[in-house]
Parts: C-alpha cells; sequence; structure tokens
C-alpha cells in the first residue's frame, strides 16, 4: 500500500509530499535565511502547508518552538523574546502582532512549487542532533508556563516505542482529531512519517466532517480526546448512515484527559472495539498505552521507561494503593527554557509527575486526575495560571471550574472578577477575552466588589464555589 497524506482538498503520495518539504526547505533557507540551529516560531491550524513547513523546518535543523494556533498576541510576542526566535511562520488565523518577522505559510509553499530539487531524500539528522530541536509551552506539575526543552533525537526515539507499542503498521492510515502543535497530535504526525502509512489531516473542530473523511480514506487508527470520541458516538447515535465511515477503523486511541470507563463501554457496544486510553505530557513524552492485546487503562510503560507510585509518606505503594506517578525516562526534556533563552537542565532518574494514580499487579497504570488541574476542549489547564495571566492585565480573578453537564468530562469556568466599582459582567467578559486564548475564556462572569477571605485572610475558594453553584 502506497502511504499518502490527504488533506480536505488534496491528496499526495507520502514521497511526493517529502520532495515538496525540501523544496519549502530550500525556499526557508535561501529567501528567509534560516540557517541550522535557528530559532523558528510555528503558530497556525493543522493543515497540509503546516506539515510541510514542520518537515521543512526540521531538514533544516532548525529549533522549532511551537505555540498553539490561539494563543494570544502578547503571550507569543513574551515567548518570542524569550527563545530568540527572530522569525514566526503562521497561517491567517493566528493571531500575532506585527512587531518581528512574520511569513504566512502560503508564502513559503507558493514559492517551493515546481522549484529544482536541491536532494532527493528528506533528512531530519540535523534537527535530531540538537538539543533544542523542540521548544514547546506547558505549564508543567507546578502550574507556572515553562518552555519544554526537547531532544530531536530523543523525540523520535520516544515515537518509535510509542509506534512497537501500540503496533502502527505500514498499512495504516493514521487519523489525528488533535491539534498538532501540542505532544499528542505533532506524535501522531511524526509516527505516521516514521512508520511510512498513511496520514489524514483531519477537520477536528467539525467531527462530522473528519468521520466522513475517515471514511473516505479508510482510516484505520483513530486518536482523539475522550471529549471527542464522546461526541462521536452521539453523532453515530443520531445519523446511523456515520457509523459506515468507521468501519476499517482498528484502533481507537484516547489520550490528553482521563477516560470514562463508560465511554469505551459504549465504543465496544457500538463497534466491538474498546477505547485504548495512553499516558504521557509534554516534558516526559510518551510515557504508557494500552493495546488491542493490552486494552487495561493506560496499560503498561514502553519498553526502557519505568513508571512508580509513590504514597504520601514518599515510599513505593503496593499494587492498588493510589498515591504520585513518578516516571524514570531517557526520553525526558532536556530542561526547561531559562529566561535568557538557555537551558535549566533536568536532573535524570525519577521525575513526579503531579498526577495520581496506581498500578495493577500486572504493572497497568491507572490514573486517577491532576492536582489543581481541569481538562476543556482537550486542554490541560490551571486555574491558578489563567488568574494570573489576567492579573497581568489588571484584572483580579478567581476561577471556579464547575462540571460542563453538556460535555462531560469538560469543566465550564466561572470567573469572579473584584471590582469595587461593580462594573457589569459584559465589560469584565470583554477584558478577559482579550487577554485570554478561546480556551481558557470564561463561561460565566460574576462581579463582587470583594472576594470573601477565609481564615487566613485569602480568597476564600469554598465559599466562591458555593455562589458559583448558586
Amino acid at each position: 500500500m502506497t502511504a499518502k497524506i490527504y488533506a480536505l482538498d488534496s491528496v499526495q503520495t507520502l514521497a511526493d509530499f517529502e520532495l515538496d518539504a525540501i523544496r519549502v526547505a530550500d525556499v526557508i533557507r535561501e529567501q528567509h535565511g534560516v540557517a541550522p540551529g535557528d530559532r523558528v516560531i510555528l503558530k497556525a491550524g493543522n493543515s497540509a502547508a503546516y506539515v510541510s513547513v514542520l518537515f521543512a523546518l526540521m531538514h533544516v535543523g532548525a529549533s522549532i518552538v511551537l505555540i498553539d494556533q490561539q494563543e494570544h498576541p502578547d503571550e507569543t510576542r513574551r515567548i518570542a523574546g524569550r527563545t530568540g526566535a527572530a522569525i514566526a511562520f503562521v497561517d491567517d488565523d493566528s493571531p500575532i502582532h506585527d512587531d518581528g518577522r512574520v511569513v504566512n505559510l502560503y508564502e513559503v509553499i507558493a514559492p517551493a512549487a515546481g522549484r529544482p530539487l536541491s536532494t532527493r531524500e528528506l533528512s531530519f539528522d540535523a534537527w535530531a542532533d540538537r538539543q533544542d530541536g523542540l521548544i514547546m509551552w506547558t505549564s508543567g506539575s507546578t502550574g507556572e508556563p515553562k518552555g519544554a526543552v526537547k531532544s530531536g533525537r530523543k523525540f523520535l526515539t520516544n515515537l518509535e516505542r510509542n509506534a512497537a507499542q501500540v503496533g502502527h503498521r505500514e498499512d495504516d492510515v493514521l487519523l489525528p482529531l488533535l491539534p498538532f502543535a501540542h505532544q499528542y497530535g505533532l506524535s501522531m504526525v511524526l509516527i505516521a512519517w516514521l512508520t511510512r502509512c498513511s496520514l489524514v489531516i483531519a477537520p477536528y473542530k467539525r467531527l462530522d466532517r473528519a468521520v466522513q473523511m475517515a471514511g473516505r480514506t479508510g482510516a484505520t487508527v483513530l486518536d482523539a480526546t475522550p471529549s471527542s470520541y464522546r461526541t462521536m458516538l452521539n453523532l453515530v447515535g443520531r445519523k446511523p448512515s456515520l457509523r459506515a465511515q468507521l468501519e476499517q477503523v482498528r484502533m481507537f486511541c484516547s489520550g490528553a484527559a482521563p477516560l470514562d470507563g463508560a465511554l469505551s463501554d459504549g465504543y465496544v457496544a457500538e463497534f466491538g472495539l474498546p477505547l485504548l486510553d495512553s499516558y504521557g505530557s509534554t516534558e516526559l513524552g510518551n510515557i504508557a498505552f494500552a493495546t488491542l492485546e493490552n486494552p487495561v487503562s493506560c496499560g503498561r510503560a514502553m519498553d526502557g521507561i519505568k513508571l512508580r507510585i509513590i504514597d504520601e509518606s514518599g515510599v513505593p505503594a503496593v499494587p492498588g494503593q493510589a498515591g504520585e506517578i513518578e516516571v524514570d525516562t531517557p526520553d525526558a526534556l532536556e530542561g526547561h527554557l531559562a529566561e535568557d533563552g538557555g537551558l535549566d537542565a533536568m536532573p535524570t532518574g525519577w521525575f513526579p509527575t503531579g498526577d495520581l494514580g496506581y498500578l495493577d499487579e500486572d504493572d497497568n497504570l491507572f490514573v486517577l486526575g491532576r492536582k489543581f488541574a481541569v481538562h476543556r476542549y482537550g486542554y490541560l489547564l490551571y486555574p491558578e495560571l489563567v488568574e494570573r495571566k489576567a492579573a497581568v492585565a489588571h484584572i483580579s480573578t478567581r476561577i471556579v471550574p464547575l462540571p460542563d453537564e453538556r460535555r462531560r468530562g469538560d469543566v465550564q469556568l466561572v470567573f469572579f472578577v473584584e471590582d469595587d466599582e461593580l462594573r457589569d459582567a459584559k465589560y469584565w467578559r470583554e477584558r478577559l477575552c482579550d487577554v485570554l486564548p478561546v480556551y481558557e475564556q470564561p463561561n460565566r462572569v460574576e462581579v463582587l466588589d470583594a472576594f470573601p477571605l477565609n481564615r487566613n485572610g485569602k480568597p476564600d475558594k469554598k465559599r466562591l464555589e458555593e455562589i458559583a453553584r448558586g
């Protein structure tokens, strides 16, 4: 089977797609002056152009700073300054200040068309040799915004472990319903390249169209968040004709948020296949996977990676006993980005994740949740971090997450704003939406002249939750 790259309005063989990526790399080098080791921002939505420019930057050997398409332009500017990135490659829907060098993806894709080839081999070797091949932004286990600096070679090695454990094959057609700017989505793009199988670039925010595209391309492996899987199951229930579009799928893989066992049972009932859960992080890479042969929770750790559970007293827990998950992996980040753009190196050995879970007698991992974190629209959010973002814009707010009854597993965010003038909620909503990306914006805003305080003089979160629940 010939591997292909499927997009909404184009299909190319993987071999032809790679040749075009080489041409794009030549344009990036010759017309935009990007050299090996240069730090470059890539901020765009999923598209064939995105993947082409990603491959091109890897071929050049650049240090790639990945930023979510929806990130606020002020935060993008801050990241550019801290990383020293001199140029940003963006699409039309990526908010960004124009005070730096900004290049639209089309401006490198168009002049690359038909260019003579400088080589016929797309190579990621120069990128793999870089200690800072990737810089990905994560709030980390402490909730502080951090740039995770990742070795290109370690990243690819981690994905080779991933593909081997899950069982990806050359005849697979991978359809990731995930943003490519994040660990999970990017992993699937590069696993397709490593495995030499087909990749479908689907409109993951329009699941009805994505399901139809799965049928047209013969998708065999889907990767998505639990929230997306819940929506797909509801779609199939309402429109049974869509079910036929998923008949060739042999694995439904899940990640990025805790998986509800009842949802997996729904897929067993509908398709005869479970949802295969997984565990990983931006900082540590992909860690554990359930498989068709072992579809138990998040499965076992991949070869070469160790897991343990530590109880509250710091002692390794026995099977079935809950505690904090710690990981020892050779694929971990090199360190966090320092304020001056250098590297704050990470110690090797056991890494505390801040996640709670347990191991069963067969070393299968069960993840119970994360301290002080919430899942929303496929993102892991720390309310206190969002509060600090608002504070930078002189908005004093406290956030209460409540279960979203319409999107099980997700939350609604109730923002309490402290304003002695008691300006209306609409005013504060507009202010907040100006400084926060869509996935962090409020569902509801409540204005108080002062926050209720607890005995320590701190805002009383319990009282705020009572008010939020009405």
